[in-house]
């Protein structure tokens, strides 16, 4: 293997390290000693967290946690552009501005097909486990590189900007990564075990719609929890799931599975552990109120899962 998919964190741990100096400069920043510690820390756990004792990494998540919750991460004052500047900068290019974004997807979606194969002087270019996070990476850099060129200014500059998406964003940037910990605690734990435990001695579940309901509201609610349905979906499949729904009364596994997943996207709708859906697009909009997202997809979530309910039922 020629390129490892360690030198994207690498890269994305550079980006944190530059955005903690840019914050260093910003004697403006209400919280800039603390944003730099918590930016910091963060860089150095993507670039070298793997060779680091394991101690020392929970130490440090902690400590990001403790930044985090004593409001370190209070956002500085934009550094963009007049409104007329950027205005008229769109008006300008116009439908240019959108040939960098979709570079990215469609970067991921051919490198997702194409580089598992690919070879370079007989060795494999990728690792073939990783290969859309690398397409991913690479779709980033050229979309990068790209906009650079369409909007004539430079990389530093760019570095510079994401300073502010970065602050926006603050600490449910590393939210994603801290639920990922959460999820694989509960799976050594054997959460999934004392839910199916829970399940069989204290709800009726040999009544087919309670054992629906469970395993479709259960789905929601640790996905709600944990902030993604990937998690929460092998907790509910091996505690409900396999043993009620699929042995107990004889439901198809690709539908249970497919409408169980579905169940957990409903939920994802309904968190803010899910806040790379639901806080940052209120954050990067400016919306005053952050769970505005959450308020308005509440109501679509619970019908999406009463419908789910009722097709999971009605092919059992």
């Amino acid at each position: 293997m020629i390129f490892s998919s360690e030198y994207f964190y690498w890269l994305g741990g550079a980006l944190l390290l530059a955005t903690a100096a840019v914050i260093l400069f910003d004697k403006a920043h209400p919280r800039r000693l603390l944003a730099v510690a918590f930016w910091t820390d963060l860089g150095l756990l993507f670039i070298a967290g793997d060779r680091m004792p394991p101690a020392s990494v929970g130490a440090q998540l902690l400590g990001l946690s403790a930044i985090a919750a004593c409001g370190g991460l209070k956002r500085s004052t934009p550094s963009r552009l007049d409104a007329s500047v950027r205005e008229a900068t769109a008006l300008r290019l116009r439908w240019r501005l959108l040939v960098p974004l979709f570079v990215i997807p469609l970067c991921t979606l051919a490198g997702t097909m194409f580089l598992e194969h690919t070879k370079l002087f007989g060795k494999q270019l990728f690792d073939p486990a990783n290969t859309t996070l690398a397409a991913f990476g690479i779709g980033c850099i050229l979309a990068l590189l790209l906009a650079c060129i369409v909007v004539k200014d430079t990389v530093p500059q760019a570095v510079k900007q994401s300073r502010d998406m970065t602050d926006a964003i603050a600490w449910t940037l590393v939210l994603p990564q801290m639920l990922a910990v959460l999820a694989a605690v509960f799976q050594k734990t054997g959460v999934g075990g004392a839910s199916a435990y829970l399940v069989n001695h204290y709800v009726a579940t040999d009544l087919l719609w309670v054992a629906v309901a469970v395993y479709c509201i259960g789905m929601a609610l640790f996905t709600m929890i944990l902030g993604g349905a990937a998690a929460s979906f092998p907790l509910m499949l091996s505690g409900v799931g396999v043993p009620v729904l699929i042995h107990g009364f004889g439901g198809n596994p690709a539908v249970v599975a497919a409408l169980g997943f579905f169940a957990g996207y409903a939920g994802t709708l309904m968190t803010p552990m899910a806040a790379h859906f639901n806080l940052i697009p209120a954050a990067l909009l400016d919306i005053p109120d952050k769970y505005a997202v959450i308020r308005v997809q509440t109501p679509t979530a619970i019908c999406t899962i009463a419908v789910i309910m009722g097709l999971l039922y009605f092919s059992i």
